[in-house]
This record gives structure tokens, sequence and C-alpha cells, in this order.
């Protein structure tokens, strides 16, 4: 194994071994051995059982790995918080649901890292969110959901600042609406990569993390999808994205049945149309900009007829919100006899048979 490899097993089982009360602590990873510290010496040929073996013998809150480097156990928290000491990754970190969403996790005890293409507003975004909570809680990450080796390279550095990740919420999405009869296979290409493809990876790199904490201390982690409510039901004129979105639910029941074995719980949750966000109200790339060029929405004469359009389709009147979202997010969190669900937060817009 490689060093990233080697952090990417001890950081988490340690986190595991060091378990208090069903809470994980922070650990922090140095390249350089740390004066004091107690030395554990792991044989290069160990597995997952024995690395755990090794170190749950090595007594100490700063524990140097020969060959690796140091990693520092901090206390678990105490704080009656909702996600109080959970770390937590969400995709597309930078703006919108992101960015909200990590706020409220934020405010309520988790650990961040925020991962997007753009490296300039997701570390804006999580130095605000520090400057709120008024703690180094939140670490932003270049990210590209599409490239294997950039989503691997985002995983190791959370392990390096946090130890491990106990919620992992795959948001990052893009949208390009077309008629199936015009829409450019460049564009259709895209919206798989990004919806369908990015959540595969980002899957498939969290995955193996969240094991070895369930391993080292029985607790369970979540994979959090933000799907859609168009994976769910058709989308006229916006067949790639909701056939992303379908194929994302096929990879949720999917990974759910594969992971439970290893404590992850693999949900997604089915927003309603966030028509506040920048996907629905930029002016040049959003929705509603989209689908009035389209003529998605027939008869309308301006981007406000289509936002009124899209406001009619919802029973409760309005479009959906990050608090209802939250809602969701720590209800799948919370429960723990559910895994491999879509749940709806759509305003009665799509209800489930």
């Amino acid at each position: 194994m490689n060093i990233d490899e080697w952090i990417k097993i001890i950081g988490p089982a340690l986190r595991g071994i060091k378990a208090d009360n069903g809470k994980m602590p922070v650990v922090q990873f140095s390249d350089k051995p740390a004066d004091g510290g107690a030395d554990c010496t792991i044989p290069a040929d160990s597995d997952v059982d024995a690395i755990i073996k090794a170190l749950s013998a090595c007594s100490g809150d700063v524990i140097n790995v020969e060959g690796v480097g140091s990693f520092a156990v901090q206390a678990v928290s105490d704080s009656a918080a909702r996600v109080a000491g959970k770390v937590a990754f969400v995709t597309g970190g930078a703006q919108g649901f992101g960015f909200e969403i990590a706020c409220s996790l934020a405010e309520q005890g988790a650990g961040l890292v925020l991962g997007d293409i753009n490296i300039e507003g997701v570390t804006a975004a999580a130095e605000k969110i520090n400057e709120n909570v008024g703690a180094d809680v939140a670490v932003g990450l270049a990210m590209n959901v599409t490239d294997n080796a950039s989503v691997a390279d985002a995983i190791t550095a959370a392990v390096k600042r946090f130890g491990g990740i106990d919620i992992f919420l795959a948001n990052a999405g893009i949208v390009r609406a077309g008629s199936v009869k015009e829409i450019p296979e460049s564009d259709f290409d895209l919206v798989t990569n990004v919806n369908y493809k990015g959540y595969f990876l980002c899957a498939r790199n969290a995955a193996p993390v969240m094991s070895v904490q369930n391993k080292a201390s029985g607790i369970w982690s979540d994979i959090i999808q933000i799907n859609s409510k168009s994976g769910l039901t058709g989308s006229n004129k916006n067949g790639a994205y909701a056939g992303s979105k379908f194929g994302g639910m096929g990879l949720t029941q999917s990974f759910a049945l594969e992971l439970v074995a290893d404590g992850i719980k693999v949900n997604s949750v089915c927003p309603g149309n966030f028509l506040d966000g920048p996907l629905w109200s930029d002016p040049e790339n959003g929705l509603f900009a989209q689908y009035f060029r389209s003529g998605k929405v027939p008869g309308a004469k301006s981007v406000d007829d289509v936002r009124n359009f899209y406001e009619a389709q919802v029973p409760v009147g309005r479009g959906c919100t990050t608090v209802d979202v939250m809602h969701a997010i720590y209800y799948i969190v919370d429960q723990m006899y559910e895994t491999g669900q879509a749940l709806p937060v759509t305003g009665g817009q799509v209800m489930l048979k």
C-alpha cells in the first residue's frame, strides 16, 4: 500500500477504536512523527483486521505509525447538537443547496468537507461557514466528481483532516435541458457524467473509509444522494437530467444492498424544485432561463411566466427549500431501519404509489 492507502485505513480505524458512547472523535494526520506519541509498528502486509488489532494495542491520544506519520486523536464531542462530532462531506458545496446543506450541518455540530470544481468558490464557502460558527470546522477542496483521481484525492484530504467520514452527501449535479430531438450529445454526456457517474465515483471512494470505521466501532455511516423529483417521474424536454436521476436511484438501491454488510446506509432525497437557488434562478444558465428558451412552458412570454407555472404545479404552492431538505437528511441519519429508499420532498407535487 502507498501512504495514502495507509492513511485511509489508519485514520478511520483510530476513529472507531477511540469511539465513545456512539460517537467517534476527529483524528488529524501529520506526515511527521509527534514528540511523545505512542509508537506503533504495523507490518506492511497487514490487512484491515490486523491494522485495527495493532492500533488497539497502542495507548494514548497521539499515535506514531512507522513509515506513515502521526495521528492525533481529539476528544469525543460532548455536544448535544444533532450531528455533533460527525464528519460530513458535501459535493457541490460552493453554492446553492450544497452550501446551505453544509451550513445547517455545521450549525448542528458536524465537521465539514466541501468539494467542488470551483476551488475559489468552495474555499470561500468553507471560510464563511467557519466565520458563521466561530470555529475551524470546515475545509473546501477542489474536486471534480467525474474524475476518479480527483475524488480519491479529496477523500484522502478529508481523512487527513478529520480521520474519516460519517455522512457523504452526493449533491453535485448539473442540468442541460432540451428536447430529445435537439439536445447536443455533448450536453447529454455532461449531465450523465456529473449526475450518474459522479455519484458512482463518490460512493466508490467513500465506502471503504466508512467500512473501516464500522469494522472498528460498529457505528453506522450514511451515503445520501441528493436526487430529484425528476428521479421519480419523467421530465418533459429534460430527459438527460431525469434519466441521470433515475439511474441514480438504481445505484442507490444497488449500493444499499451491498454496503449494508459494511454498516453503511444508502438513501436518496428527492427534492422538488429549489426555485430560489442558482440551479433555477441564474439569469443565464438557470432552469427558468433554459426552459424559457427551449419553449418547455407553452405560452410563456417571460422567465417570470416560467416561474409562476412551476409554482402552480406544487400543491403546497411554493418551491422546495433547504430547510425542507434538511428535515429529510436528519431523518435519514437518525433512523437505523431504512436503506435503499427514495424520500420525496416535493410539497405534494410527486406522490409515491
